[in-house]
């Protein structure tokens, strides 16, 4: 090793990669701002023990720790980090307004609440419009609660009831209502408990 590379450091060749570390940082602090020269050489000096070290390394010599990184690493990391991230994509500023980061009660009790609806639309399958209106009344109380706005939980609860029944009709009519082998009763009960899946999603993500 070159001694002269250590002696500008202040150290010797026995010095740990982190003593060679902390003197270039402690040289660098104590430099004059109007001699370059001075900072240009503890810079030189580190490179050169590093460079020297890596051959070391490689020639099974010496174990230099991972961290490591030579002048050209540096200045590359420097000039990627100095490059402006891009942002990640954000959603509409309508849909963010109309999106919601539930809490556990939140899902918990609108859960709850077209479960029991659900299984009393299917278990008693004359009461599917009785159960699908109950889960749209319940619809408007959950939204209403987030944000106090009743006109626009109205709208939600009416827009869900509108596509979960169309849905659900699409769904049995490609199907086929033999294929499926279920009384007329029980398709209404299908339909109100699709119906009610999507008020549901709507209750606990929406606002």
């Amino acid at each position: 090793m070159n001694e002269s590379n250590y002696k500008t450091l202040g150290l010797d060749e026995s010095s740990s990669f982190e003593e060679v570390q902390v003197a270039r940082k402690r040289l660098l602090e104590e430099c004059d701002e109007n001699n370059p020269q001075q900072k240009e050489a503890i810079e030189a000096a580190y490179d050169a023990i590093l460079m020297e070290r890596l051959r070391m390394r490689q020639e099974g010599k010496i174990k230099v720790p991972d961290r490591i990184r030579f002048a050209e690493k540096a200045a590359e990391s420097s000039s990627s980090s100095s490059k402006v991230s891009l942002p990640a994509p954000q959603p509409p500023s309508w849909l963010q307004d109309w999106l919601d980061t539930p809490s556990r009660d939140d899902i918990l009790w609108p859960s709850v609440t077209f479960l029991a609806l659900a299984a009393l639309g299917w278990f008693s399958a004359n009461s599917a419009a009785t159960a699908l209106g109950f889960s749209v009344a319940a619809t408007i109380y959950f939204l209403n609660r987030k944000e106090r706005k009743f006109w626009r939980s109205f709208g939600f609860a009416a827009g869900g009831l509108l596509v979960g029944v169309l849905l659900g009709l699409l769904m049995i009519s490609l199907i086929g209502q033999q294929s499926l082998g279920l009384t007329p009763e029980r398709l209404n009960a299908v339909v109100a408990i699709m119906t009610m899946t999507l008020l549901w999603f709507i209750s606990s993500f929406l606002r």
